[in-house]
């Protein structure tokens, strides 16, 4: 797209003289077509396209895009695959509507492999959601992740160090509570879009237990999953070390508890950092904030879970070549950093290793990528299918029933939950 504010052109001044990575195909094969992008609204990709001239320029490809809201997103998307218009070439679709939507993308390997893309750069947990049916379909290009934020001061008031296992959450969060007036750590077990799912299935995964087994059916209701299940549960009931009504607390009611002064520890998307410290709506000063990768169960490996945004070019693209060439520019890790450091945005996102463990990306950011890329290094990412939306609902509401009392039969709750799943698989 050509036009753009004197802000944006100026970005993309700054760019044009920079290194690249990435190299158009020679001879610019594509010169004159014009490619269009469907693409969520972010101030990230806004950032990208601030830097595209570069690309339009050593290409000759024309790129046009159509920016969708976040909420009108998956429907832009499902009208497109199910009118077959060919209106886009390249799409963005998260991870989560990636199996209903599978039949508007085609398969990219051969295409990406000739861009000279490294995909060992790419975490696996983001990775694997470009794949269908064994074929790389689509590249990550927006990815967030779970990190512990906590207060330094108050920890260090209470003579704890930041915990790298659950054990260690618990035996933290009770020095705090004695030391202070703040609770622990601030979680969210109440019912809203899966959010009470995400600590869950992390100590899921640590127990070594899964949310499926390979035939698909319902394995969160073993031995792992009870024990993953009760710890968490005994964080509010046992230990009591959250917040007074987390049973019913939502992820903002989390983040409101820690802005606020009542909560020494957070465990939430990297996405909040920004919040967490603005003086408009936070308490909590810069000084003051620390971060590390989320606690491990005890003995295992860390995990994170995570959200993913692919970018993949359509079944019915007119350029297809051409758009490939722009998912080569586009997931370059030169313009990620490029994005990353530039201190005239606030643009935190990273999918590549190397920008995640780059030591100037966290001496800006004070070390949240580093905290990132200890998670993701052996983090296995989150699988979804179609049925996802009533699979969420159903686990959420186990969760919540026990946080709120209404059982204290853990795995009565888990078995019940599974046979209404396997019902609907």
């Amino acid at each position: 797209m050509k036009l753009l504010s004197s802000a944006l052109a100026l970005s993309t001044a700054l760019f044009v003289g920079s290194a690249f990575a990435w190299e158009a195909t020679p001879g610019r094969p594509y010169d004159g077509q014009t490619i269009h992008a469907l693409i969520v609204k972010s101030s990230q990709f806004e950032a990208h396209e601030a830097r595209m001239v570069a690309f339009e320029e050593a290409t000759g490809i024309d790129v046009v895009i159509d920016y969708v809201p976040f909420p009108n997103m998956k429907e832009a998307l499902t009208a497109e695959m199910v009118g077959g218009a060919g209106d886009y070439d390249v799409v963005s679709i998260m991870d989560g509507w990636v199996s209903s939507l599978k039949n508007l993308i085609d398969p990219i390997d051969e295409g990406i492999a000739a861009q000279g893309t490294d995909l060992s750069d790419f975490p696996a947990a983001h990775l694997r959601h470009g794949y269908i049916d064994g074929q790389l379909h689509g590249l990550p290009v927006r990815g967030h992740v779970q990190l512990l934020f906590y207060r330094q001061d108050i920890l260090d008031q209470a003579g704890v160090k930041p915990p790298t296992t659950w054990t260690e959450v618990v035996e933290a969060g009770k020095a705090v509570q004695a030391a202070s007036d703040l609770a622990g750590i601030a979680l969210p077990y109440g019912k809203l879009n899966g959010q009470n799912l995400q600590v869950w299935i992390n100590l899921l995964w640590g127990h070594g237990g899964d949310l499926f087994g390979k035939d698909g059916e319902p394995v969160f209701n073993s031995e792992a999953g009870v024990a993953a299940t009760q710890q968490f549960i005994d964080l509010l009931l046992k230990h009591e070390i959250v917040p007074t009504g987390a049973a019913a607390y939502v992820e903002q009611d989390a983040v409101n508890s820690f802005k606020q002064g009542n909560s020494a520890m957070l465990p939430l998307w990297w996405w909040v950092r920004s919040q967490l410290t603005d003086p408009e709506e936070s308490t909590v000063t810069d000084e003051q904030l620390g971060v590390v990768a989320l606690p491990s169960v005890a003995g295992a490996e860390r995990t994170t879970f995570t959200n993913t945004w692919i970018f993949g070019v359509t079944e019915g693209s007119r350029n297809r070549d051409a758009a490939i060439e722009y998912l080569g520019w586009l997931t370059d890790p030169a313009i990620e950093r490029d994005v990353l450091l530039d201190k005239n945005l606030n643009e935190t996102v990273a999918v590549h290793f190397s920008n995640l463990r780059d030591p100037e990306v966290n001496a800006r950011w004070g070390g949240i990528h580093q905290a990132a890329a200890d998670a993701l290094a052996t983090a296995p990412g989150m699988g979804f299918d179609a049925d996802w939306p009533r699979i969420s609902e159903i686990l959420e509401n186990a969760i919540s029933s026990l946080a709120s009392g209404g059982s204290d039969d853990v795995s009565g709750v888990l078995d019940a939950a599974a046979e209404e799943i396997s019902r609907i698989r």
